[in-house]
């Protein structure tokens, strides 16, 4: 892993952790509380999820630039 990319999962790690301290610290009721922590959590989940299914559409392309690549080859 390159260190530029190491450094922005570190950057974005201690944004999370920032935030949900935050929330944890912030003088809210308890209620209030868990739904700002559900909705950071949905939030989380789905930008990871996004991230996945773009790196999987990469993945896809260049495996088939590939396999063009090896068709013509041969």
């Amino acid at each position: 892993m390159k260190t530029s990319s190491k450094i922005l999962i570190a950057l974005g790690a201690g944004f999370v952790a920032g935030g949900l301290l935050g929330i944890l610290f912030a003088p809210d009721k308890g209620s209030e509380t868990r739904r700002k922590i559900t909705d950071s959590g949905r939030k989380i989940s789905d930008t990871i999820k996004k991230k996945i299914k773009e790196a999987k559409a990469g993945c896809e392309d260049e495996l088939s630039k590939i396999n063009d690549e090896m068709a013509e080859a041969l």
